[in-house]
């Protein structure tokens, strides 16, 4: 009668090695999935921008959001013609105009007032900040004495017709 093999050198059964492998291999899957999909996905919320390519304040406004959890993807082309397509009125202008979340900002608009838009989604073309007011995001800081000028953040209609969305002055918001 051949021998049979002892039993401790025989392979464990196929379902016993599974049963103990696939949970060991899932898990260590799951652990890696976590770090691939943030590598994957880009963080915070999306922005274009049109401003001109050599405008100081324009960056520093770019930096403010970039600071609240907005990524951009900027057009130094100027904003005039960006401005018109959007339907944003010339009256409303600054130096550079944003697409977010399928609103138009315009202007040195602080990043808290761009949140809130998004969260309450208005039935709106977007937010504006005629000129660039001393103070606001972008136009703040030492170069600019810590002066503080008071401005409001405006909320453009889709007629162009504007009421006050959030006003900044000496002491408030911003």
């Amino acid at each position: 009668m051949p021998s049979q093999p002892h039993s401790s050198l025989r392979s464990p059964p196929r379902r016993q090695w599974l049963a103990t492998a696939l949970p060991l291999l899932g898990a260590g899957l799951a652990a890696a999935l976590p770090r691939w999909s943030q590598a994957a996905a880009p963080q915070g919320t999306p922005v274009e921008l049109w401003k001109d390519p050599s405008c100081g304040c324009c960056h520093d406004w770019v930096t403010h959001m970039e600071a609240a959890g907005f990524r951009f993807k900027v057009h130094d082309v100027g904003n005039t013609g960006a401005r018109a397509r959007l339907g944003l009125p010339q009256k409303l202008g600054s130096c550079h105009t944003a697409l977010v979340g399928g609103y138009v900002i315009e202007g040195h608009v602080p990043a808290a007032d761009v949140r809130r838009l998004l969260q309450q989604k208005p039935n709106a073309l977007g937010l504006a900040v005629p000129g660039m007011p001393v103070g606001s995001p972008g136009m703040d800081g030492p170069v600019y004495g810590n002066r503080r000028d008071p401005y409001d953040v405006l909320l453009v209609a889709r007629d162009g017709s504007t009421r006050v969305f959030s006003s900044y002055h000496q002491g408030s918001k911003a």
